[in-house]
């Protein structure tokens, strides 16, 4: 609770300037003297759900392309210009966007819009790049996903999860893909989405506002519009009305359960409700999952829940790891008892206040840093046109109810809307 209270005490509503160049870039400022650092950020709306489905992976390999090369930076010096400028950078990629960052000492704030608009306008996309990357991406596939113990969960779950929609393939996409495509594709995927108006700058940290206007249209206000169609996806995924389930088997030794719920995209009422379902579940030692299935009934080794926050309906996720000779039908089973509790019992007082701390102080901690609070103020400038945001939507989650958690429990966790996927050895194989 005192820990809840120091967090809170700390974060005041952030004020921000938000502004549009010409050419469409969305601008989003603040201003924050408490340490001599900037996060400069750039955030492109381009995800895996963007691409071709014979052209999965791009929007991930780009991430690693754009640290290639540029007209004015070599090959590989990218990293470098960072680290000796006493900063750290590193990007991600999404089923929705791409972003990228920079923290840097503040007296190297104007480094890190030269850097970003290097890579918006001046990408260099040649063979030697593109063959470099590529055995880059296939390695790290092969570290995260193919020779790590449940690392295709993620994959699995969704592939199972989605019939229609593009989320039925993840991020990292499948390496053969990047391997037939051509250096046409890729400079026409560069030039379509990295672009001026499909991306948001948000810097956060020491700079003065005024001049920081002035820096950011020297670098980035001559970058011109993007004319090429953007492939926005409009497909919506059939409700489901049966349970899915099946079986997978990888190279691990002890099985494990994933289930998956459609649920509501991010920013609505119920996908806060159902957020704090996942937190009340599994956020802690003494959250209900791991408090009744690792704890007192010694089933699993490990549990969690999540949702997957998506800009289209996405995904209640359940995962849990067997304890040494346990059946996974009975973890299985352990897993729903808890999760029929929330849809058929009102949560107490007491702990509906203990959930209502936790969702505060998570809250904040993921945004109590310059980075994390340039990332989210793109956030929500990218996906809300509303970077207020940031100061109001706590506000979302502490105008959830008790009853409101029952009802989401009874509309979206449920059978009909649920596959479930035993992950088994590959050794119980028939």
């Amino acid at each position: 609770m005192l820990a809840v209270l120091t967090v809170q005490g700390q974060i005041e509503d952030i004020e921000f300037t938000r502004f549009e160049l010409d050419n469409g870039l969305d601008v989003v400022l603040h201003e924050d003297h408490s340490s001599p650092i900037v996060a400069v950020t750039i955030t492109y709306h381009v995800g895996s759900k963007n691409e071709d489905p014979e052209r999965t992976g791009f929007a991930h390999f780009f991430e690693h392309l754009t640290f290639e090369k540029t007209e004015n930076i070599g090959r590989d010096e990218f990293p470098k210009i960072v680290q000796n400028a006493g900063g750290r950078r590193n990007g991600f990629t999404s089923f929705d966007q791409t972003a990228y960052f920079e923290v840097l000492p503040s007296n190297q704030f104007e480094l890190g819009l030269w850097l970003e608009s290097e890579r918006m306008m001046n990408v260099v996309i040649d063979s030697a790049g593109v063959e470099n990357q590529r055995q880059v991406v296939k390695e790290e596939k092969k570290q995260r996903l193919d020779n790590r113990p449940y690392g295709s969960v993620s994959q699995q779950a969704f592939a199972h999860s989605y019939e229609k929609h593009p989320y039925r393939w993840t991020p990292i996409g499948k390496e053969q893909y990047i391997d037939r495509a051509s250096i046409e594709e890729f400079r026409n995927f560069y030039q379509t989405y990295y672009v001026p108006n499909n991306a948001v700058l948000s810097i956060a940290g020491d700079i003065d506002t005024k001049q920081a206007k002035k820096l950011v249209k020297k670098y980035f206000g001559n970058i011109p519009r993007g004319k090429k169609e953007m492939k926005r996806p409009n497909v919506e995924e059939p409700p489901q009305t049966e349970e899915t389930r099946d079986t997978v088997y990888d190279n691990i030794q002890l099985p494990a359960v994933i289930q998956t719920y459609h649920a509501p995209e991010q920013g609505t009422d119920d996908f806060y409700a159902l957020d704090m379902v996942t937190t009340l579940l599994s956020d802690g030692k003494s959250s209900r999952l791991y408090k009744k299935v690792v704890d007192e009934e010694e089933k699993a080794l490990n549990v969690f829940s999540s949702m997957r926050g998506l800009e289209d309906p996405g995904l209640f996720f359940v995962f849990a790891i067997a304890n040494r000779g346990v059946a996974v039908d009975s973890l299985e089973m352990a897993i729903n008892q808890e999760v029929a509790k929330v849809r058929n019992n009102l949560i107490s007082g007491k702990e509906f206040k203990k959930l209502r701390n936790q969702i505060e102080n998570d809250f904040y901690s993921r945004k109590n840093n310059v980075r994390g609070k340039a990332l989210a103020l793109a956030n929500y400038q990218l996906f809300y046109d509303n970077p207020d945001l940031f100061n109001t939507e706590l506000e979302r989650y502490m105008n959830v109810t008790r009853e409101d958690l029952k009802r989401v429990a009874n509309e979206y966790l449920v059978k009909e809307n649920r596959t479930v996927l035993h992950y088994l050895p590959k050794s119980l194989k028939p």
